[in-house]
């Protein structure tokens, strides 16, 4: 995740090429009514299928509705606030707000590697090579800042880009088996909408931060354009060519194609919430690793004037008003 070039830029220069200009109240006011609309599509098939059960029998309805308010909970209410709680980079910093980002970036970085470090010593997981997280545990032991960021660049290019592609294969494979098997579209909403926003969730949690408000809105509003699809890929007909279509996606995302067609028969509803759910995992990683690319590039930046050469420049200005301001007493 390395910059193509060495060459340092300045802090106007990155501001040119690489900040955009966000409203981020208005992102995270757009957010926080997608996720809102998500927990409402997720009870709308919760209570589908309550219904379904309670018309059958009442005591049993009653059972399933109580389950129904517990998977609400795990399903909905658990992924979004730990979404939400995870630390973001700054990078849409302008000349005035740079330093500021730059420090808090730092506090991630640092975040980040304590997690990694904790999740390596603590949780059973092969996701970090020995030696890389051995390195991060020594820069962050010594205080070592630019041996840590190297550390994180290595560990984050090979192992953290290998895993989130093995939790995108994982999630996409749930969601084409199960909605293949099931047989009402309010159930394949619901299981293409859980198995999102938990892939999301774990992707999140593999990277320790999360994109910013206005990219968490473009995923959020991918995923509830795919639950509503998932919703109506059972009641319509779908040609050759989209089977086509979608094969051809599939065979465009690493990994998934080589092992998607030994797990789904080929249905196209099947295909068709893999490959769905298999785009917005690919899209949430694109999105990190562009943010955490920028954050490295920001902290390279070169400030044209430091604030003690400011400084310097107002102390000898005040001088020279003072002398100026003597010359013209003893003139007079």
């Amino acid at each position: 995740m390395k910059d193509k070039t060495d060459k340092k830029i300045t802090v106007y220069e990155y501001e040119e090429k690489y900040s955009k200009k966000e409203n981020n109240d208005k992102a995270r006011k757009i957010f926080n009514l997608l996720a809102f609309a998500l927990g409402v599509l997720i009870l709308v098939a919760l209570f589908s299928l309550f219904k379904d059960v309670y018309d059958i029998n009442v005591y049993a309805g009653y059972a399933v509705g109580a389950v129904c308010l517990i998977l609400f909970i795990i399903l909905y209410i658990v992924p979004v606030i730990k979404i939400k709680k995870q630390d973001q980079f700054e990078v849409n910093a302008s000349v005035y707000t740079a330093k500021k980002a730059k420090k808090h970036n730092e506090k991630v970085r640092l975040s980040l590697a304590d997690k990694i470090i904790d999740i390596y010593l603590n949780a059973d997981c092969s996701w970090y090579d020995s030696k890389k997280v051995e390195g991060l545990i020594t820069a962050k032991q010594t205080g070592d800042n630019e041996s840590l960021k190297l550390a994180l660049n290595g560990i984050y290019e090979k192992d953290v880009k290998k895993a989130g592609n093995d939790i995108i294969v994982k999630s996409a494979l749930k969601s084409g088996t199960y909605s293949a098997i099931s047989q009402k579209d309010y159930t394949d909403a619901l299981l293409v909408t859980a198995i999102n926003l938990q892939m999301i969730k774990d992707i999140v949690y593999l990277y320790g931060f999360r994109p910013s408000d206005a990219k968490l809105m473009k995923i959020f509003t991918k995923v509830i354009s795919n639950s509503l699809v998932a919703y109506g890929l059972g009641s319509v007909k779908v040609g050759t060519s989209v089977v086509k279509n979608l094969g051809d996606m599939v065979k465009g995302i690493p990994l998934l194609g080589s092992v998607i067609s030994t797990v789904i028969d080929g249905s196209v509803q099947g295909l068709s919430n893999a490959v769905l759910t298999a785009v917005i995992g690919r899209q949430t990683i694109n999105y990190l690793r562009k943010e955490y690319r920028l954050q490295n590039i920001l902290d390279g930046v070169e400030f044209e004037q430091t604030d003690e050469e400011f400084e310097l420049l107002v102390d000898n200005l005040k001088t020279a008003l003072v002398e100026q301001k003597k010359h013209k007493s003893k003139s007079a």
